[in-house]
C-alpha cells in the first residue's frame, strides 16, 4: 500500500508539470523570448569575465616570471637608478643575494609595439631568475657575455621573423642596433614577446652606460621580509622604492581595474534588462491566468504551493536561459581572444596569449545571477497571485485590480531619492560601485512610477478627447483603455521604457566621451606636423645637436621639443607619467586643456618649480591647486608647486607637465622624444617632411599630420567602445522582442473585449486600429519617459561613474540624430506588432469569445 503523503507529494509534481508545460505549450514563443533574453545577458557578462580574467592572469604570470625567486626589488623612482647602488644593497645584512636588471622597451623598426629587453647579469641570475637565461649553441657558449648578442623568447622569434644565426635591428636613440640572435630562452611563458642579453652590453648598447631599472633581492632565510622592507625604505628615502612581486599585480590590477570592471557591468545591463522582460512576461501570465489559480485555491491549492509554482517557471526560464547563456558566453571567449586579442580594445594586456579556461566560480555566480533575476522578475507577480481573494479572482474584470499595487508611488520615489544620494558618494577601492547602484535604483524607481504617471496622462488625455467635437471612435476607446487599465498598459511600456532609457544613457555617455576626445585633441594639435624619433618604447631621443638640425629644416617656423619619463610615487600603482615640454607659465592654456583656475607665476617665488597635473592626480594623490608638493625628478627630490589641473585623455593613472627648461636643469637630460612642428606660412608640410626624411637621422622618425592622428585616436576609441555599441544593439533587440511578447501576450488576453466590441458593431479594421493607436500612444510615452530616464541615468555616467573610474571630465553631448533614429524604428515595430498580434485575437469567434466570460 503506497504511502499517502509520497502520492501527495507525487500528486503536486505532476501538477505543477502539468501546469508549467501546459502555459509553455500555450505561449511558447513568450517563453522563448525570456530565455533569450537571460541566455543573452548571461552569455555577455561571462564572456567579458572570461576574456578579462585570463588575460590577467597571464599578464600576471608573465609578469612574476620576470622576478623569479627575488623576494623584494629595488627600482628608481625614475625609470633609471645609478648602479651605485648595486654593491651598496648587495653588501647590506640579511640580503644574500642581488641581481641587477636593466629592463628596457626598446623600439624596433617597422613595428607597431615594443620588444621587451632584459640586461642580466647571467651569473646573478642563473641562481635568481634561471628561466631569462639564454641558452646558447653548443658551438659558442660563452655568447651569454658577448656585447653583440641577444637570445629571443620563441613568441619574440616569430614576431621578429628571425631564427638563431640572424640578425635583428634595434633602435637605439636615432640609431640602429644590430645585433645575432644565439638562441631562445631557457623558459618562457606562451606569446611572451621578451629579448635577454648581458647586462653591460645592454647598457653600451642602448645609451644607458651606469643606469639600472632594478636590483632583485633575495633575502637570507629567517629575515621577516615586511619588517626588512620597512627598515631599508626609511634609509633608502623617496628616490628609490622597494616593491614585491604582489605589487607588480596590483599595478597590473589597478591599471586594468576600472575597464575590466566597467566592461563587466556594461555587459550585466543586458541580463538586467531581461529581468523586466521576465517581469512582464510572468506578470501578464499570472493576469491571465488568474482565474485559473483561483480555481485551483479553491480546490485546496494553498498560497504556499502556488507562490513556489510561480516562482519555479520563473527558475526554470532563468535555468534554461544561463545554461544556453554559459555556453555561449564561453564560445564567443574563446573566438574574441583567437582573432580580436585578449583586451577588448583597452591595450592593457600586450604581449600575452592566454586561453579561455573553465573559472568555477565565475560560472556559478553567472549562473545564479541568471537564475536570481529572472525570480526575481517572478516575484511580484507571485506574491500578488498568492495574495489574491479566490472569489474576487474568478470573477471576469479583475485583472487590472490585480495590478494595483504596481501603482504605488512611495518605493519608486525611495528609489529615486536613494540614487541621488549615492551620486554624492565616493568611489568603493577606486571603483565606482555605488554609483552604479545609483543607476539601477534610478532605472528601477523611473520603471516603477509608470502606472501612476500613464493613469493621470491617459485620464487627462481622454477627458480632454472627450470634450472635443467630430472625435474618433477609435481614439476615444483606445484612450478610455489605457486610463482605466494603467497597470496592464505599464507592463507592456516596461520593456519600451527599460531598454529605450538604456539605449539612451548609453548613447549620450558615449557620444559625450567620443565628442570630449575630438575636442581636446582639437585644442592639442595646434601645430601643422608632430614628429617622433621612436612611435614605441624609451630607447629613443634626439641629442641637442639633432634638435637643432631638425628646427633648422627649410620652412620650419618652430619646432616645440617634448621630453616623455615617468616618476613612481606609490609602489603598488602604475607609475606617473612626466610630460617636460614649452610652457607658457602666464598662459598655460595656450597648450593645455585647463579645467579651472591657473595660478599665475607672480604667486611663486623665484626658486619654486610649477607643476601642473592631470585630473587623476587630484584623484589618486589628493593634489590641489597651490600645494607644494615634493618630487623625486632628477638627482634629487625637488620642490614644485601646483599651477593648474589639466585634463588628459590618455593617462588615467596620472601626469605632470613641467616646462622643458625647468626639467633639464632639475635632471641634467636634454634629450626630447616628440616634436611639434609649426610650418612658415604657404609652406608645404609635405616639402617640410621630405627635408627632414633627408637628415642623416631621417629614417628614425616617424612623421604624423594633426588629421592622421584624430583619425587614429577616433578609431581606437571605437574599438575600445566595441563592447559598448553591443550592448546598444543588443538593448535595442531585447526592447522589441519584450514588445512583441507583450503586446501578443496582452492582444489574446483581451479576446473576450474584442468579441463584445464586435457584438456592439465595431469592425475588425476598427479594433486593429484601436491595437496600432494604443500601441503608438504607450509606445511614444516609453520613448519620452525613457528619454528622461535615460538623460537621468546619462548624467550618473557622465559625472559620476567615468570620473571616479578613469579620472578625467568631460561635456555632456546628446546624439539626437541617433537616439530619434532608434526612437522611430521602436515606434513603427510597435504599431506593427500591436496590430500583427491583433490578428490572432480579432480572428476567434466573437460569440465563443464573449461566452468565455459566462
Amino acid at each position: 500500500m503506497s504511502n499517502p503523503s509520497t502520492s501527495r507529494i507525487k500528486g503536486a509534481r505532476l501538477l505543477a508539470r502539468w501546469l508549467l508545460s501546459a502555459e509553455w505549450r500555450s505561449h511558447p514563443a513568450r517563453a522563448a523570448v525570456a530565455i533569450a533574453t537571460i541566455a543573452l545577458g548571461v552569455a555577455l557578462g561571462y564572456a567579458v569575465q572570461l576574456i578579462n580574467s585570463a588575460a590577467f592572469n597571464e599578464f600576471s604570470a608573465a609578469t612574476k616570471s620576470l622576478s623569479g625567486q627575488a623576494d623584494l626589488q629595488v627600482r628608481g623612482a625614475q625609470p633609471t637608478l645609478d648602479e651605485s647602488w648595486y654593491p651598496r644593497l648587495s653588501a647590506e645584512p640579511g640580503v644574500a643575494l642581488a641581481s641587477p636588471v636593466l629592463d628596457l622597451d626598446v623600439t624596433v623598426p617597422h613595428q607597431s609595439a615594443s620588444l621587451k629587453v632584459l640586461g642580466i647579469d647571467v651569473f646573478k641570475a642563473g641562481r635568481m631568475t634561471p628561466a631569462l637565461v639564454g641558452v646558447p649553441s653548443a658551438e659558442h657558449p660563452f655568447d651569454t657575455l658577448a656585447d653583440d648578442t641577444i637570445f629571443l623568447s620563441p613568441a619574440a622569434q616569430q614576431w621578429l621573423k628571425t631564427s638563431p644565426g640572424q640578425e635583428v635591428a634595434l633602435r637605439s636613440g636615432t640609431a640602429l642596433v644590430r645585433l645575432r640572435v644565439a638562441g631562445g630562452l631557457a623558459e618562457s611563458r606562451v606569446g611572451q614577446r621578451l629579448a635577454v642579453m648581458d647586462i653591460a652590453a645592454a647598457q653600451w648598447r642602448f645609451g644607458r652606460t651606469g643606469k639600472l631599472s632594478r636590483i632583485d633581492l633575495q633575502l637570507e632565510r629567517g629575515i621577516d621580509r615586511e619588517s626588512f622592507k620597512k627598515k631599508l625604505q626609511a634609509r633608502l628615502g623617496n628616490q628609490l622604492v622597494i616593491s614585491e612581486t604582489r605589487d607588480d599585480e596590483s599595478r597590473t590590477d589597478r591599471l586594468s581595474r576600472a575597464y575590466r570592471i566597467n566592461m563587466n557591468v556594461l555587459a550585466l545591463v543586458a541580463l538586467f534588462t531581461g529581468a523586466f522582460l521576465v517581469f512582464s512576461t510572468q506578470a501578464l501570465a499570472v493576469v491571465r491566468r488568474r482565474s485559473q489559480f483561483a480555481m485551483l485555491r479553491v480546490l485546496g491549492f494553498t498560497r504556499i504551493r502556488l507562490l513556489s509554482q510561480i516562482l519555479l517557471e520563473g527558475a526554470l526560464l532563468g535555468i534554461l536561459g544561463s545554461i544556453i547563456g554559459l555556453a555561449l558566453g564561453f564560445a564567443m571567449a574563446s573566438t574574441a581572444l583567437r582573432f580580436f586579442g585578449s583586451d577588448l580594445g583597452g591595450g592593457y594586456f600586450p604581449g600575452v596569449q592566454p586561453q579561455v579556461s573553465f573559472e568555477p566560480i565565475a560560472t556559478a555566480i553567472f549562473f545564479a545571477l541568471g537564475i536570481g533575476v529572472s525570480m526575481l522578475g517572478s516575484l511580484a507577480p507571485a506574491l500578488e497571485a498568492a495574495r489574491a481573494r479566490p472569489a474576487a479572482a474568478l470573477k471576469a474584470g479583475s485583472e487590472e485590480g490585480a495590478l494595483a499595487r504596481l501603482a504605488t508611488p512611495w518605493p519608486a520615489l525611495a528609489c529615486l531619492v536613494a540614487a541621488l544620494a549615492l551620486t554624492q558618494s565616493p568611489p568603493v577601492f577606486d571603483v565606482p560601485i555605488l554609483g552604479y547602484v545609483a543607476v539601477a535604483l534610478m532605472l528601477v524607481g523611473g520603471i516603477a512610477l509608470m502606472p501612476r504617471c500613464t493613469a493621470m496622462l491617459f485620464a487627462a488625455l481622454s477627458l480632454r478627447h472627450a470634450r472635443r467635437p467630430g472625435r474618433r471612435a477609435t481614439t476615444t476607446l483606445a484612450l478610455a483603455r489605457l486610463a482605466n487599465a494603467p497597470g496592464q498598459a505599464s507592463i507592456a511600456m516596461g520593456g519600451v521604457l527599460s531598454s529605450f532609457a538604456l539605449i539612451v544613457a548609453m548613447a549620450i555617455m558615449v557620444a559625450s566621451f567620443r565628442v570630449s576626445v575630438d575636442e581636446w585633441l582639437g585644442h592639442l594639435l595646434s601645430a601643422n606636423l608632430y614628429v617622433r624619433v621612436a612611435p614605441n618604447g624609451d630607447t629613443g631621443g634626439w641629442r641637442l645637436d639633432e634638435q637643432a638640425a631638425l628646427a633648422s629644416v627649410k620652412d620650419v617656423a618652430h619646432a616645440a621639443f617634448t621630453r616623455t619619463s615617468r616618476v613612481t610615487l606609490d609602489p603598488s600603482r602604475p607609475a606617473v607619467a612626466v610630460l617636460a615640454r614649452e610652457i607658457d607659465a602666464a598662459d598655460p592654456g595656450a597648450n593645455l586643456q585647463m579645467t579651472g583656475p591657473v595660478l599665475p607665476p607672480s604667486a611663486l617665488s623665484a626658486d619654486e618649480t610649477p607643476m601642473w597635473i592631470s585630473e587623476a592626480m587630484v584623484d589618486l594623490y589628493g593634489y590641489r591647486l597651490g600645494q607644494r608638493i615634493r618630487l623625486p625628478i632628477g638627482q634629487s627630490e625637488h620642490t614644485f608647486v601646483v599651477a593648474g589641473v589639466w585634463r588628459d585623455y590618455v593617462r588615467q593613472t596620472g601626469a605632470i607637465q613641467l616646462r622643458l627648461a625647468d626639467y633639464r636643469r632639475l635632471t641634467g637630460d636634454a634629450t626630447a622624444t616628440d616634436a611639434a612642428i609649426t610650418v612658415a606660412r604657404g609652406a608645404s608640410v609635405d616639402g617640410v617632411v621630405a627635408a627632414m626624411r633627408g637628415l642623416p637621422f631621417g629614417a628614425a622618425m616617424e612623421f604624423t599630420q594633426p588629421v592622421e592622428i584624430r583619425a587614429r585616436t577616433l578609431t581606437i576609441f571605437d574599438r575600445s567602445f566595441a563592447v559598448t555599441y553591443l550592448l546598444e544593439a543588443v538593448a535595442i533587440v531585447i526592447g522589441l522582442f519584450g514588445v512583441a511578447a507583450t503586446f501578443s501576450a496582452q492582444a489574446l488576453s483581451r479576446a473576450r473585449e474584442f468579441g463584445m466590441l464586435r457584438h456592439v458593431g465595431v469592425t475588425r479594421r476598427q479594433i486593429l486600429a484601436i491595437l496600432a493607436a494604443e500601441g503608438a500612444m504607450l509606445t511614444a510615452l516609453g520613448i519620452a519617459v525613457g528619454f528622461a530616464l535615460g538623460l537621468a541615468i546619462s548624467l550618473i555616467l557622465v559625472f559620476v561613474v567615468n570620473p571616479q573610474s578613469f579620472h578625467w571630465s568631460m561635456s555632456l553631448h546628446i546624439p539626437w540624430p541617433t537616439l530619434i533614429a532608434v526612437a522611430l524604428v521602436m515606434l513603427a515595430s510597435s504599431c506593427a506588432t500591436a496590430v500583427v498580434a491583433g490578428r490572432k485575437a480579432v480572428s476567434l469567434d466573437a460569440v465563443r469569445a464573449v461566452k468565455e466570460d459566462w
